[in-house]
């Protein structure tokens, strides 16, 4: 058994079910890579053209929150404050006892039914919605933080130690992730948002066991929260102070969120602070039909600012116009995942 504080006991390959998450400690067999890793669909990406892939969704249903704002104030949302309002939001979801929810959600709706109120009901109905859909997307399908998915897109790489810096934070699921497979390290989070720092990378749960290598033994171990050397800066990544300095340059759903004026730059982001022969790895959501509806359904939850969906193929090509050799590149479970170096 592998002790996970006060919470639980959990067993190396087990995945369990908590309130507000899964917890999944299961190897992938060949069988299962396949089912659930899609990996290099392009064998020689300059032959690649846009005419020939499209290019990505945008998403234009924006949150009642970010409409209100802009309507009272006359003026488009700073993006500064879409990032705030966005991570509030977002975060609420994820500390949600989800079974509590359902069940506080389904007594609302049969309530407002009762009472003969349309607004309420519809109401009432768009919760009921949307908590069954986090259930499934985050719960059920792990498709948010997706561990097994992620680490098949993350093995292999070169690496003892690493430094990794990781941009637009969040509460730093992946450099963690990242971390347990190639321990002893040391992890740099970066976010302008001191909200992520303070809350979201903070109320992660200490309980959450990432599956990762054991030096030692050359077999596996768990890791926690705890287990990894930190530093958190709250900084805007245009004045971060450091040089090429970094094993691993990580960026999650950060891309997507720029318009192509600006794609250059946050690639260059990435280069600014890598080792030579580091490696840089971005994931965007992907552009398939669930996830529209996701996005749809979910928009007051999720979409406080420019947004896009891409296939694999668009973010690779975003990649290799601005100077990247794509080293790996594949498409998980919610999730596009690029590993690759500067040419």
């Amino acid at each position: 058994m592998l002790q996970l504080g006060m919470e639980t006991d959990i067993q190396l390959n087990e995945t369990r079910l908590q309130p507000s998450h899964r917890m999944d400690l299961r190897n992938f067999s060949e069988k299962d890579y396949n089912k659930f890793v899609k990996l290099n669909t392009v064998n020689d990406w300059s032959q690649l053209r846009w005419k020939d892939i499209g290019r990505p969704y945008e998403v234009t249903s924006f949150a009642k929150e970010k409409k209100d704002w802009e309507e009272e104030h006359q003026q488009s949302l700073p993006a500064n404050v879409s990032w705030q309002m966005f991570n509030k939001s977002f975060h609420e979801w994820f500390v949600k006892d989800v079974p509590a929810e359902m069940d506080m959600s389904k007594r609302n709706f049969m309530k407002s039914l009762s009472n003969f109120k349309l607004a309420e009901t519809k109401s009432a109905l768009g919760e009921l919605i949307r908590i069954h859909l986090w259930n499934y997307a985050h719960r059920i399908e792990d498709g948010i933080w997706d561990p097994r998915g992620k680490r098949a897109l993350f093995e292999g790489l070169d690496l003892i130690k690493p430094r990794i810096l990781f941009l637009g934070a969040a509460e730093g699921y992946e450099a963690m992730q990242l971390s347990a497979m190639y321990p002893g390290g040391e992890i740099v989070f970066v976010d302008y948002d001191p909200f992520c720092k303070d809350t979201r990378f903070r109320d992660f749960p200490d309980t959450y066991p990432f599956l990762g290598s054991n030096p030692s033994t050359g077999g596996n171990k768990v890791y926690h929260k705890k287990d990894f050397e930190t530093e958190y800066i709250v900084e805007d990544i245009r004045n971060l102070p450091f040089g090429h300095e970094f094993d691993i340059v990580l960026s999650v759903g950060l891309l997507e969120h720029f318009p192509d004026t600006l794609k250059s730059e946050v690639v260059d982001w990435h280069k600014r602070f890598l080792k030579t022969g580091g490696y840089i790895i971005m994931t965007t959501p992907r552009a398939q039909l669930k996830s529209k509806l996701y996005y749809e359904i979910m928009a007051d939850v999720m979409n406080h600012t420019y947004r896009e969906l891409m296939t694999v193929e668009q973010m690779g090509l975003y990649l290799y116009e601005n100077g990247l050799d794509i080293l790996k590149h594949g498409f998980i479970k919610v999730h596009n995942g690029i590993v690759a170096r500067p040419r």
